[in-house]
């Protein structure tokens, strides 16, 4: 019997597999019946890290704000000021305070309802929310230092340069001078911070400031401790963490130079505890 022609048999496969969809969904949804944003907000997480339960991963598809720029006037970098309350005064530029900042984000995580705002850190300190860009803040006798960046509305750090500041400044007559260094390697605490309730809980960012430095694989990192569990993070952006339990969490963060070593800094060991409720 004459064999079959080996191009008839090539095509015959070939229209098989055309009726077959071989290509597996991030979400397993179709993108044809309207889930593609669900697609692609999961592949835009980068880096997960699945440890104890829980979920960690980086993100990079905010509003972007590449113009934004800030100044502060108020108080002067190395100003010794009267103790009392301190006038804070800014000039901002390109970015709008109190205006909501908008993408899937500010749905899914913590949002203030005051939109986009200023954070001010005194000696790495929980930050406070500013909307407008003159305000004073109480502030103890002593050397401080001062870290201010724009945020977006579910605050997250504007990570480029010309969108923060950091300076010294003196309160009252300190016993001592301040020895701060501007120019080391430093890492500021930002976020989570206080108390997350309902559905805030599903999802915490983290985020945090880093000044003279930046993270790499073969470079520096940050190690976050999480109720016990250890992540190393490479890469400078905001991160996400699922599957934290109802109650107190204690988040602990370090900035690690290549050798695994804590960077000398007054700040680059900090240790925060949250509080998440059921709504």
């Amino acid at each position: 019997m004459k064999k079959p022609n080996s191009l008839f048999l090539a095509g015959v496969f070939m229209l098989a597999l055309g009726g077959c969809d071989t290509t597996k969904q991030t979400t397993g949804e179709s993108t044809a019946n309207g889930t593609a944003e669900k697609v692609n907000k999961e592949t835009t997480a980068g880096n997960v890290m699945e440890k104890n339960g829980l979920r960690v991963y980086s993100f990079d598809d905010s509003p972007k704000m590449p113009e934004a720029a800030m100044r502060v006037n108020e108080p002067l970098a190395g100003a010794n000021v009267p103790p009392g309350p301190v006038t804070f005064n800014y000039d901002i530029s390109n970015f709008q305070l109190t205006k909501m900042t908008g993408g899937h984000h500010m749905e899914e995580m913590a949002n203030s309802m005051q939109g986009q705002h200023i954070h001010n850190i005194v000696d790495n300190e929980p930050y406070t929310a500013h909307y407008e860009t003159k305000f004073t803040k109480d502030i103890k006798e002593g050397n401080h230092v001062i870290l201010s960046f724009l945020s977006r509305s579910y605050h997250e750090s504007l990570k480029h340069k010309g969108a923060y500041d950091l300076r010294t400044i003196t309160v009252g007559k300190p016993k001592e001078p301040n020895t701060f260094d501007l120019k080391g390697q430093h890492m500021f605490y930002s976020r989570p911070k206080g108390e997350y309730v309902g559905k805030d809980t599903k999802k915490i960012m983290l985020d945090f400031y880093l000044v003279n430095t930046t993270l790499a694989p073969q470079g520096n990192k940050v190690r976050a401790t999480i109720n016990g569990t250890e992540f190393m993070l490479d890469t400078w952006l905001p991160y996400s963490i699922e599957g934290l339990p109802m109650g107190e969490n204690k988040i602990k963060l370090e900035l690690l130079d290549n050798a695994g070593n804590v960077i000398p800094g007054p700040y680059n060991t900090v240790e925060r505890t949250i509080t998440l409720k059921e709504a």
